[in-house]
């Protein structure tokens, strides 16, 4: 333990300081942009850096729209509501993630049901993904999922890219095809995350990405709905505006809206922000090579990226063979100023979300009990 944790110092070029498991970075253009923004008086959801962030997110992954949010979980919400998630509908997602996520499915009125993930990804597994649907879902007439147990409609399902390491998407996307449910990535980690040069996101129906404190870059908070379908964005830009319809002076609204919309003072970060993600993401990918060549040497599993796949490695992360080798690291490593953090505990133990159905969990199960995350920053002596 004490050989890693001298080799984590040494990366990070810190002797006896703390190093935290991610710190935001400012490398451009932060503080100019928020002056300019405070000086405007624009410093609320409406502004240029608004709509300049939401056209630089959807020309650097891809998509043709993208929709600014007050936050990630926000921003899920919407999503699940614009593909169709209704009042006591059902959502498949997996155990093993942030709660942000199955939080944004109760928040769309619809109950979360959790399946398994692949150990190499951490993400979504297919085969469990299909195996649960041909054992619990069946195609009503209407052309419509639903679930056999609780006869409720299964309006979508929701991937996890966990850490920035895109999980097996494709497939994924094939297998909600085949059963006519539409998918929602789960994206809030993987800004500059790729498969086979297609970023992660971009795969389904909709994908939303997060810009927390802690993430690859970050806004302060914000959240980003990215689509290919016009109609979508245009109402996820009305209903995340409280329905407003527009006009010069009065107020008339169409349906029940929210006040989600990303602030302009955020969004001037995120443009600032957004300048430098690729200088960020080859950082920390430097970073992560590093971690990939001493790890080869130990008993641990470092997490990579698979064949055909690019990640921002946001959280680099390692597993143990036993549980309680990852507690002694726990331990170890935070009380002695470096960092660390175990992977979530799966949905299903959480009590709110305890009387969910669920698949076989197993694999979730095992990386539950020994993954850890090890500080990923931008690093400035590389």
């Amino acid at each position: 333990m004490k050989k890693t944790l001298n080799y984590i110092r040494k990366i990070y070029n810190d002797s006896d300081g703390f190093i935290p498991l991610h710190a935001p970075v400012f490398l451009g253009n932060e503080k100019k942009y928020l002056n300019e923004c405070i000086d405007s008086t624009f410093v609320s959801s409406v502004g240029k850096f608004v709509n300049q962030f939401e056209q630089m997110t959807s020309e650097y992954v891809g998509s043709k729209y993208a929709i600014a949010a007050a936050n990630g979980t926000a921003a899920l919400q919407i999503a699940l509501i614009l593909a169709g998630v209704k009042n006591g509908d059902e959502v498949v997602t997996q155990a093993l993630t942030f709660v942000a996520t199955a939080n944004a499915i109760k928040h769309s009125q619809a109950n979360p049901i959790f399946v398994d993930v692949d150990r190499d990804t951490l993400g979504m597994s297919p085969e469990r993904l299909k195996d649960w649907l041909q054992e619990n879902a069946v195609i009503n007439s209407k052309g419509e999922a639903i679930n056999k147990t609780s006869k409720k409609k299964i309006s979508a399902i929701v991937p996890m890219h966990t850490f920035g390491l895109p999980c097996r998407i494709n497939e994924i996307v094939d297998i909600a095809n085949e059963y006519r449910i539409p998918v929602v990535e789960d994206s809030a980690e993987s800004l500059g995350s790729f498969v086979n040069a297609k970023h992660t996101g971009t795969f389904g129906l909709l994908g939303v990405f997060s810009y927390n404190g802690n993430k690859t870059i970050t806004t302060g908070g914000g959240g980003m709905i990215v689509t290919d379908n016009e109609e979508l964005a245009k109402r996820a830009k009305h209903i995340t505006t409280t329905a407003k319809i527009p006009h010069p002076f009065e107020y008339d609204h169409d349906e029940i809206g929210y006040n989600y919309r990303l602030t302009n003072l955020a969004a001037a970060m995120g443009v600032a922000q957004m300048e430098n993600l690729n200088q960020i993401i080859e950082n920390k990918r430097k970073t992560a090579s590093l971690y990939i060549n001493y790890f080869v040497e130990t008993a641990n599993h470092f997490f990579q990226e698979q064949n055909g796949s690019k990640s921002n490695y946001w959280l680099n992360s390692i597993s143990f063979s036993e549980p309680s080798q990852r507690d002694d690291f726990l331990k170890f490593s935070n009380d002695n100023g470096i960092m660390t953090r175990p992977i979530w505990k799966l949905m299903n133990k959480l009590e709110m979300f305890k009387k969910c159905q669920c698949g076989d969990l197993s694999n979730s199960e095992w990386l539950e009990a020994r993954v850890v995350n090890l500080p990923s920053s931008y690093n400035k002596f590389l």
